[in-house]
């Protein structure tokens, strides 16, 4: 009978008759399998009970392998396949929008939004703004040589003609 064993080094070891496999703990994958045929051999209570799993979660893992094979076992990505809320109609009415009124802020193309039934938060319309470069270009002022106090009010009397 296998008996599985946490190792000081990170792994288990799950020990036969003649040999031995050691899995390491960050392999999900192998964890979970190893637990599905622990269960097999030492009951379901005590593979969840090693491996860290509820009976719950075992049931659902169990589930999946007899539909799935390994494959169901695998981690899902977790982010969304599809951008529900930025699709493309709503994209392009953002940047319409943008276009149509550029000194508009994202709070006000955010309510014109909403009037037109788009459901659609404000840090939505943002980063669309951001990542079409659709941002608003502010000058930069640089600094003149020697500050506002350094007393060149006299050489600009003599360019100009003006006091100040």
């Amino acid at each position: 009978m296998d008996t599985p064993q946490k190792t000081g080094s990170g792994s288990y070891r799950i020990e036969g008759a003649h040999h031995h496999l050691d899995i390491d703990k960050d392999d999900k994958l192998a964890i979970k399998l190893a637990m599905l045929f622990e269960a097999c051999s030492i009951g379901v209570q005590a593979a969840m009970t090693k491996y860290g799993y509820t009976e719950q979660r075992y049931y659902q893992l169990r589930n999946l392998f007899n539909e799935h094979g390994v494959d169901g076992l695998k981690d899902k990505a977790r982010e969304p396949k599809t951008n529900r809320v930025r699709t493309e109609e709503v994209v392009n009415q953002i940047i319409r929008h943008r276009f149509l009124d550029p000194d508009a802020s994202p709070a006000v193309i955010t309510q014109k939004m909403r009037q037109n039934g788009y459901k659609i938060s404000r840090r939505s319309v943002e980063r669309t703004i951001t990542e079409y470069g659709l941002q608003k270009k502010t000058p930069q002022i640089k600094p003149q040589a020697g500050g506002a106090d350094s007393g060149n009010s006299k050489d600009k009397k003599k360019e100009t003609g003006h006091t100040y």
